[in-house]
């Protein structure tokens, strides 16, 4: 099994070895963007990547945007896309040593990068910095896809296994409007706190 620490994330963006970026928001995350009309909420974005979700959030006037990566590769090529992003914003560390408290975290492709042991904590940690009535969002792969390297797959039935014990599902559904190369392989979620 590789090692999926920082050099190995690191070397990804150094190499342009990221066929999961898709290049610009998600369509279900883009939507569901769309709904929130209080612009000062905390959102998280953890395991960002280049984050175009975050890009989109901050050119739609969210003031309290965080991104999380083991990467800091990940990170500059963010700062250097939107260069007006605030740097206190950026945290460049562990997601299961992160402290803070958000009302949303926001799920793109980090589930699927982290070894497959550590999903339950994953669920366990979300919960952890969630304020009250805090809520994680996003995607989830409902496909096999790989087992001795990111993107690690998975299905729903499992995905529950870690979800019922920790949080109240408002939506867990396959995502109606996802991108077609992924048409069919995704599940839409919105997690609340219990």
């Amino acid at each position: 099994m590789i090692k999926l620490d920082k050099d190995f994330w690191n070397n990804k963006y150094l190499n342009n070895e990221y066929r999961w970026d898709i290049g610009y928001v998600s369509t279900p995350l883009k939507e569901y963007f769309k709904q929130i009309t209080y612009k000062n909420i905390r959102i998280l974005i953890a395991g960002c990547g280049n984050s175009y979700e975050a890009e989109y959030l901050f050119n739609n006037g969210f003031k309290n945007v965080y991104l999380l990566d083991y990467s800091d590769k990940a990170l500059n090529n963010f700062k250097e896309r939107i260069p007006h992003f605030p740097e206190e914003n950026l945290f460049c560390e562990d997601f299961f040593y992160h402290k803070n408290e958000y009302d949303i975290i926001i799920e793109q492709t980090f589930f699927c990068a982290i070894e497959k042991s550590l999903r339950e904590k994953y669920f366990q940690k979300m919960n952890d910095l969630l304020s009250e009535n805090g809520k994680l969002v996003g995607l989830l792969f409902n496909d096999s896809l790989y087992e001795d390297h990111p993107p690690f797959g998975g299905n729903k039935e499992e995905y529950l296994t870690y979800i019922n014990p920790i949080f109240k599902i408002k939506t867990f559904e396959k995502s109606e409007n996802s991108i077609k190369e992924r048409s069919g392989r995704e599940l839409f979620m919105i997690l609340e706190r219990k």
